[in-house]
């Protein structure tokens, strides 16, 4: 995401690094981005007003871009920016930045996350839930 992108913010996360997050190259392991991803988005969905997951609907990832920009290092704390992306019939994409909390220029990561809403017993696709619908629609500018 570059300063030109006037996505709207939908979200933003603390996410403090823990030591078992660390590999062999003494910073965090490429993987464990997608867990911070994870943690954001599930916050985020917290504070919907109403359902975004039911027994015949609930979101999968379809596509997840990182762009590893630095590495990070214990001890940090990160937050992660939810921002609002494409919005389908039954997707949305979320475009996201990881930044240190202390100094918010050092960026880690930046990328792009689909999910797609499905019926988990038959696997296809489903409408969007209204929850996720309107809080994308209301999203902070």
């Amino acid at each position: 995401m570059n300063a030109d992108t006037e996505a709207k913010l939908l979200f933003n996360a603390r996410v403090t690094v823990r030591w078992g997050d660390m590999d062999a190259f003494n910073h965090v392991n490429n993987a464990v981005y997608s867990t911070y991803l994870e943690e954001a988005r599930l916050r985020w969905f917290a504070t919907f007003d109403g359902a975004w997951e039911r027994d015949d609907s609930a979101p999968v990832i379809a596509a997840m871009n990182i762009d590893f920009r630095r590495p990070i290092v214990w001890p940090a704390e990160v937050v992660v920016e939810l921002f609002a992306g494409r919005v389908g019939r039954s997707s949305i994409a979320t475009v996201f930045r990881m930044s240190d909390r202390d100094v918010p220029e050092t960026v880690y990561a930046e990328g792009e996350c689909v999910m797609v809403w499905i019926d988990p017993r038959s696997g296809k696709s489903v409408g969007l839930p209204e929850a996720v619908l309107k809080a994308m629609a209301t999203a902070a500018v």
